[in-house]
Formats: C-alpha cells, structure tokens, sequence
C-alpha cells in the first residue's frame, strides 16, 4: 500500500500502473492482481491505507506529555496534516490525485465521499468538545469549512505556491475563527 501512495503521489490515478506499482512494491504483478483483483481495488485500499495512516500520524501523542486540551488536540490534529515529512506530503498528494480522479470516477467518488464525511464528522467531534453547546448542524458546518481549507492550504503548500508557515498560520487563524464562531 505504501507503494501504491507512492506511485499515486508521483504519477497521479491516470498514471497508475501495475507493473510500475509492481517494481515499487518489490512483487510481480500477478501478486497485485491476486490481492487486489483490479485497478479499482487497488485504489479503494490505497484509499483505505492513506485514511488509515493520516488518522496514525494525526493522533500520536508522547506518552510522557501532559494530555492536550481540548482545543490543543483539534489544532494538533488539523496541523499534523501540515507537516514537511515525507509520510504527510506523499499521503497529501495521493489524497489530491484521488480527489480530482473522482471527478471522472464514480466509484471512486462514492469512496472518497464516505471518507470525507467521517473525517468531516470526527473533526466536528473534537469541535464539540472545545464548544460543547453548539448545535450539530453548526459543528458540521465548521467541520466541513475546516477540512475543505486544509485540502486547499495542502494542495497550495504542496505545489509551492504558499510557504508552509503561512499556511499553518491561515489554518490556526481559520480554528480560532470557526471555535469563537461556534461559541457565540
């Protein structure tokens, strides 16, 4: 799977291949057509493993820190996704080429929907715990404001169009925005 994040990162949806996919994941392809059953497959796990291992890298916390507060953990979980490590930014990028393939891939659009509106919900989670008292349609809302500006700040840092500094800045101004919103 990290082999096929890999390939999707590079080469986007439409350039995926299984004997590249093959050569990178160090298999045959007759090995990928077995687990995998087809190209659908492969994305819809790739899909799974990206979900998968942006939840691993957004939740770590040092087991000898004191525990966050409630507004730490959301800005600590949205930031992590703003992160310059090789993990974040080829599971940023895979994440994009699978978006923009969904627009011309129905499957694969039902896919990323149903991921989106559980990152969507637990993100309007942690939203909840910071401002207990808001409605659900309003943390929905605010989820839904903060993920699709997180996709966007991601994409932009990642072609190199915006400093990943200000991009961090923009995200953190966006929280307190959307909290202080929630709480009035």
């Amino acid at each position: 799977m990290e082999a096929a994040a890999r390939v999707i990162a590079r080469r986007g949806v439409r350039g995926l291949r299984v004997e590249e996919l093959a050569a990178e994941a160090g298999v045959s392809t007759a090995l990928i057509y077995y687990h995998f059953k087809d190209r659908t497959g492969i994305l819809r796990q790739t899909l799974e493993f990206i979900n998968d291992r942006a939840e691993r890298y957004t939740t770590e916390r040092d087991p000898d820190a004191p525990p966050p507060t409630a507004r730490e953990e959301l800005e600590q979980t949205l930031l992590l996704e703003l992160q310059d490590t090789v993990e974040v930014r080829e599971n940023s990028t895979a994440w994009g080429e699978l978006r923009a393939s969904a627009v011309f891939d129905e499957t694969l659009r039902e896919d990323l929907a149903r991921a989106t509106r559980i990152w969507v919900q637990e993100v309007a989670g942690l939203l909840g715990v910071v401002q207990p008292m808001s409605s659900a349609v309003a943390l929905a809302g605010a989820a839904e404001r903060l993920t699709a500006l997180l996709e966007g700040l991601s994409m932009r840092w990642l072609s190199g169009s915006l400093p990943l500094a200000h991009a961090r800045t923009l995200l953190t101004e966006a929280i307190d925005t959307e909290v202080a919103r929630l709480g009035s």
